[in-house]
């Protein structure tokens, strides 16, 4: 910005020699008064910046220290925070990184809430894949356990926990409206049993564990496909919600960057990275077929028409 301001200094500064007495005068003045502004605004920054940084170092502990926790770097929280010092890259990077790594947890917590109402006030699972469903609870149960069990931060696997939850709502909601509960039943026990192999230390070895947790990506990328296939058939999206779809794209492409922020693993990104084009096929189709009935009641209605 000063290098600029220097530069359109020189230009002005040389343009007044080249012009008549009055107009060198004009344009000095003009130049003057430029500079005046900008001399008083830069001030203007400076003062208020002195000012919020005598609130950000006086922050008390229990805001100071989660910030320091999800930063995980003191420095770092000394230089975004206290110092307001956004030029520092590194900071910066892992300060975005934190703040979306947050936000996916967020936004994990509530992002198939739509589905899950979408279900109980249509009392049909038209559009459902119960095998995805199954698929992702799947993977997600495993990389949930993984994570508790390496002591990892919440805020670093948090929304598999809450999309866990809220997968098996919404599988058990399917079941029961296809007709189907038995198998409902079977999913519950199944769910436990799951539950304690993974997380207690009295079920499976942390080494089968960790061979589990390499099988997530084949499995969380297979849970996709039927979703997509049944779609696909259907010409329809069904009880599908919108909201879950464009919220797993955007969550997924998130995550592209934190992992290569901070974790820098090619197994994780390359995961991440598949995941998110199965999810952008998903939104396309859920544009594509938007409103559209299924391809069976579409059927149904040409057969009215024809009689």
């Amino acid at each position: 910005m000063r290098l600029q301001n220097q530069r359109d200094s020189t230009y002005i500064l040389k343009t007044t020699y080249d012009t008549s007495p009055d107009l060198q005068s004009f344009l000095l003045s003009e130049h003057i008064e430029s500079l005046q502004n900008i001399y008083l605004v830069n001030r203007w920054i400076d003062t208020s910046m002195d000012i919020l940084k005598s609130y950000t170092r006086a922050l008390p502990s229990f805001i100071k220290d989660p910030a320091i926790s999800i930063l995980g770097s003191q420095k770092c929280y000394k230089s975004l925070v206290e110092d307001l010092n956004y030029n520092d890259i590194a900071c910066l990077k892992l300060g975005v990184s934190k703040a979306l790594g947050v936000g996916i947890v967020a936004g994990g917590s509530i992002v198939k809430v739509p589905q899950i109402l979408k279900l109980v006030n249509s009392g049909s699972s038209a559009g459902i894949s119960v095998l995805s469903y199954i698929l992702e609870t799947t993977a997600f149960l495993i990389t949930l356990g993984y994570n508790v069990r390496q002591g990892f931060p919440f805020s670093t696997y948090g929304e598999s926990a809450f999309i866990a939850i809220q997968n098996v709502f919404i599988t058990l909601l399917a079941l029961h409206y296809g007709k189907q509960n038995s198998a409902a039943a079977v999913t519950v026990v199944a769910i436990g049993a799951a539950l304690y192999a993974l997380f207690s230390h009295g079920g499976i070895t942390f080494q089968t564990l960790q061979y589990l947790q390499t099988l997530t990506i084949p499995i969380a990328l297979g849970s996709k496909i039927p979703q997509i296939f049944t779609i696909f058939k259907n010409k329809s999206t069904g009880q599908l919600s919108a909201f879950a779809v464009f919220n797993y794209l955007i969550g997924s492409l998130a995550r592209i960057y934190t992992t290569v922020t901070e974790v820098n693993d090619p197994l994780i990104f390359w995961g991440f990275l598949l995941s998110t084009g199965l999810n952008a096929v998903l939104v396309a189709q859920m544009l594509y077929y938007w409103n559209s009935k299924p391809a069976s009641a579409q059927r149904l209605k040409n057969k009215k028409k024809a009689i």
